[in-house]
């Protein structure tokens, strides 16, 4: 059956504008592969895959600057499918245009093991830019990449047409609800972010039904009032159309774009097209039939019969297509690198950065001498500058730069300064995290944000990506506890150390003090790439006395900071501005006779990666009276006291009034450690006697 034959006869074409009838047979290859893999499996979500084959189809082909052969070239565009469910609608173009993904891979999606997970996963499948999946995640963070690529060809480029790139990102209507994509969006106007274009998919439909149940606004007015371009693609099914409007929206200046497109969900399955139900699920083995006869295959055509010669040629011209545009990329790379010796060599020290390099700019941060008092966030402030400096790291803050110690010389990014020192990133904490994710993809700078503690709650699901990534994003979160003081419980933070920690592949690092900091920075650049959340005391903290080779104690997470004698009656462990009052808590107890031991644990997650015998010689198995302190949720210490040891923490909101005043209320007290250490070594069978000896239980000293 002739697809030109059924498109323009029935009066509702499939697809217009095809160049070849090869073209249109991969089209409809594009739309008829995800319901017949959703239709096998019965689960999955082929409505969107359907109805934006064609854009998918253009973009790959005919505007997207890529080379299947080659997923990593520098000089490509980037595509980031924030619409994560519709992963089979990438899985095929990226099949179609000749990545290493098979028909195999697309069938096998969504099972264990596969190639082709549920959402799109950066790593496991050729091609994948970034994992998206919750809504408006993508979108936020392909505003952070378009913005680093903006940045690079200032910096750069030199007008040379070498660091161009342009982002392209796919959202639905359920991406543009989630407020994320609201405060990326917003921000990305302002600082006129214009190598970026999102695609809207205008479908009108969610899960529940259709978008006016909950959402009747003008988008389009909305994204107008933030400072965007707004383009229209009237048929969604009209390849001319679609690259007329994609390619204007590329060249456009001065502002990003956004590209609306007016589609009908599920197209064009006649019974499931336009409603909820398209949305996921098998559209059933009957309606599938009927929609492969639509596009001109038999009713029952497998994936290998989809995907006919014709559309293999197609494929292979894609193939071609990248490989000529990287060549010709590559010749204009080689004449900038001879036109700029001095941008080339600076730009790949940047792409090379050895963690070497960034430990020799930690050095030069002054630390304060033994005694001083000293806040975290100060001397954390130092290091950021410090780092920024040798041009190793790129952010901002959440208008907050003054009082989180971020504030740094030099001039922000702006709209007509797109290679500035830092982002405003104004009051957004969300975007702001998503934002660092697109920086880090982007790969030249590692990203920083700043904000306070309490409000890394705003933050969470895109820490979440960022950790399931494994992107070198560091959030620099400052007035780490109740000590924050009068401004009370609603910027005191409790359980946001504990919750932060939940979060695998995030590393959580409370310094106890300014060498602390700068020790944990060094680490934090030397280990294998991962999302960092600095937590930093608002108060002063005294620097403590001189630890020896504390760079790789504090690698290891967790070390002895301070003992009297052997040390072997009881370990104190805390963290932050905890450890200083622990070893006070350590020098009554010596005065009783107990040999204590203070273990300063400035990050749990790399002491619980540390080697067995490093751990034996911090905490030994046989010292089993143990206490930590912090002052925050305390359940979690319990895997480190175990059930005889102690745990001083604050298990409830705090109070506004003097920081010092809130932790003595809320029970953070040296005399509190003390009695909480006492009280372990009685559940050891241990007691301290009236003339300060250590007794076992049958009274042996």
């Amino acid at each position: 059956m002739s697809l030109t034959t059924v498109a323009d006869d029935s009066g509702r074409a499939v697809v217009r504008g095809a160049r070849d009838e090869s073209e249109k047979r991969a089209v409809a290859a594009a739309i008829a592969i995800p319901p017949v893999v959703v239709q096998a499996k019965s689960h999955g979500h082929a409505g969107t895959a359907m109805a934006m084959a064609p854009l998918a189809h253009t973009l790959f082909h005919r505007v997207l600057r890529h080379n299947p052969a080659n997923p990593g070239w520098e000089g490509r565009d980037r595509f980031i499918l924030s619409a994560g469910h519709a992963s089979l609608l990438l899985y095929t173009q990226l099949h179609l245009s000749g990545y290493d993904v098979t028909l195999d891979d697309i069938a096998k999606s969504r099972t264990l093991d596969a190639r082709t997970p549920g959402h799109p996963e950066l790593g496991v499948t050729p091609g994948i830019e970034m994992s998206t999946g919750p809504l408006g995640q993508g979108f936020a963070s392909a505003v952070g990449l378009a913005l680093a690529l903006r940045r690079d060809a200032a910096l750069h480029d030199s007008g040379e047409g070498v660091w161009g790139s342009t982002v392209f990102t796919l959202a639905g209507d359920g991406c543009l609800e989630e407020g994320v994509s609201a405060e990326a969006a917003s921000l990305a106007g302002t600082l006129g972010i214009d190598n970026l274009v999102a695609i809207w998919d205008d479908n009108r439909i969610t899960i529940d039904g259709a978008t006016d149940l909950a959402f009747s606004e003008d988008v389009r007015g909305r994204f107008r009032a933030y400072g965007w371009n707004v383009l229209e693609i009237e048929d969604f099914r009209n390849l001319d159309e679609i690259e007329r409007v994609l390619e204007t929206a590329r060249s456009t200046t001065g502002a990003p774009t956004l590209v609306a497109v007016r589609s009908v969900i599920a197209s064009p399955s006649e019974k499931i097209g336009g409603t909820s139900a398209g949305h996921a699920g098998a559209l059933g083995a009957e309606e599938t039939q009927t929609v492969l006869e639509t596009l001109g295959f038999p009713p029952n055509a497998t994936l290998d019969e989809l995907v006919d010669d014709d559309t293999y040629t197609v494929m292979r011209e894609a193939k071609r297509r990248g490989e000529r545009l990287e060549r010709e990329w590559t010749v204009r790379l080689n004449a900038w690198r001879s036109r700029h010796p001095e941008l080339a060599s600076q730009r790949d020290r940047l792409a090379a950065a050895a963690p070497d390099e960034a430990s020799s700019a930690l050095d030069t941060v002054p630390l304060p001498d033994e005694g001083q008092s000293v806040a975290t966030r100060k001397t954390n402030g130092a290091v950021v500058a410090a780092l920024a400096r040798a041009g190793l790291v790129f952010g901002g803050s959440a208008d907050l730069s003054g009082s989180t110690n971020v504030a740094l010389p030099g001039d922000a990014v702006t709209a007509d300064n797109p290679g500035g020192d830092f982002v405003h990133f104004g009051i957004r904490e969300h975007a702001m995290a998503a934002i660092l994710s697109g920086i880090a993809l982007h790969g030249l700078w590692r990203p920083y944000g700043s904000t306070y503690l309490a409000f890394s709650d705003y933050q969470r699901p895109s820490i979440r990506l960022a950790a399931l990534m494994g992107l070198p994003a560091t959030y620099i979160y400052t007035h780490d506890s109740v000590a924050v003081g009068e401004d009370g419980p609603t910027h005191q933070p409790v359980e946001q150390i504990a919750s932060l920690r939940t979060v695998p592949g995030l590393a959580v690092v409370r310094p106890a003090d300014a060498a602390e900091v700068v020790s944990a920075w060094k680490a934090v650049v030397s280990l294998p790439p991962a999302p960092t959340a600095f937590i930093l005391s608002r108060q002063d903290v005294p620097v403590l006395a001189h630890r020896d080779d504390l760079d790789a104690k504090v690698r290891n997470g967790a070390y002895v900071a301070w003992q009297e004698g052997a040390g072997n009656d009881v370990a104190l462990i805390a963290t932050g501005s905890e450890v200083a009052l622990a070893i006070e808590a350590a020098r009554d107890l010596a005065r009783e006779g107990v040999t204590s031991r203070v273990v300063s644990m400035p990050c749990v997650e790399w002491f619980a990666q540390s080697s067995a015998d490093w751990q034996e010689s911090v905490l030994p198995a046989a010292m089993r009276a143990r206490v930590a302190v912090e002052a925050g949720c305390g359940d979690a210490w319990y895997r480190w006291v175990g059930r005889e040891g102690g745990v001083v923490s604050i298990d409830e909101f705090g109070e506004s009034g003097a920081g010092d005043e809130v932790l003595a209320r809320k029970g953070v007290t040296v005399s509190a450690i003390v009695a909480a250490a006492q009280t372990s070594l009685e559940a050891v069978g241990r007691s301290v006697s009236e003339d300060g000896h250590i007794a076992d239980e049958q009274g042996r000293s």
